[in-house]
């Protein structure tokens, strides 16, 4: 039996969610506690505050989501860009917090709940329009991240995509094998 649109959306989101959870782990992996706290400039964030900011809107966007605003009362957004974390140890426990809250979410959806409507700020949005919204936000700051991380890390910063001058034997390697109907992301280390 073949899957319905709803689930095959709501497989390629879960999928994508891990994939942009992984390249943000990659890259944070290469950086020390200092390095996560530098702050390019003063109207930049560091990828701590980055962080800050992921996790906190993850709680609140994810928890009790079909049922109250995305917006929680108590979650405080302006401390996100203000208040760091003492070290990297601390920052990767929010953010494993903030991801898993994430995660558990929407691995508990179905494709009904798709068409259900919730608020963000008393916007009502389809569940659909909402997982949309917050996959293109969270891999906005995961770029933010990796830009960061390449930034500090120069030369010695270790790719996490497609080294660079590796596409044609990566290309050669794809091409080699025979279609098939599946994510990019499977089979993804």
């Amino acid at each position: 039996m073949s899957k319905s649109n709803d689930e095959i959306f709501l497989e390629s989101a879960i999928k994508l969610f891990h994939y942009y959870k992984k390249l943000g782990e990659g890259a944070i992996a290469q950086l020390n506690d200092s390095e996560v706290l530098l702050q390019p400039s003063e109207a930049s964030n560091s990828i701590a505050l980055i962080v800050h900011h992921l996790s906190g809107n993850m709680l609140s966007r994810w928890t009790d989501f079909l049922n109250s605003d995305g917006e929680k009362p108590w979650r405080n957004r302006e401390a996100e860009f203000e208040e760091s974390y003492p070290d990297k140890t601390a920052m990767m426990m929010a953010w494993s917090k903030g991801w898993d809250c994430l995660l558990t979410t929407l691995e508990a959806l179905t494709p009904e709940d798709l068409s259900k409507i919730i608020y963000i700020r008393n916007e009502g949005q389809s569940v659909l329009e909402a997982i949309q919204r917050q996959l293109a936000h969270y891999s906005s700051h995961v770029g933010q991240i990796l830009f960061q991380a390449k930034a500090i890390k120069g030369n010695d910063f270790k790719s996490l995509s497609i080294p660079k001058g590796g596409s044609d034997s990566f290309n050669k390697e794809k091409f080699s094998q025979e279609k098939s109907r599946k994510h990019f992301t499977d089979g993804l280390k």
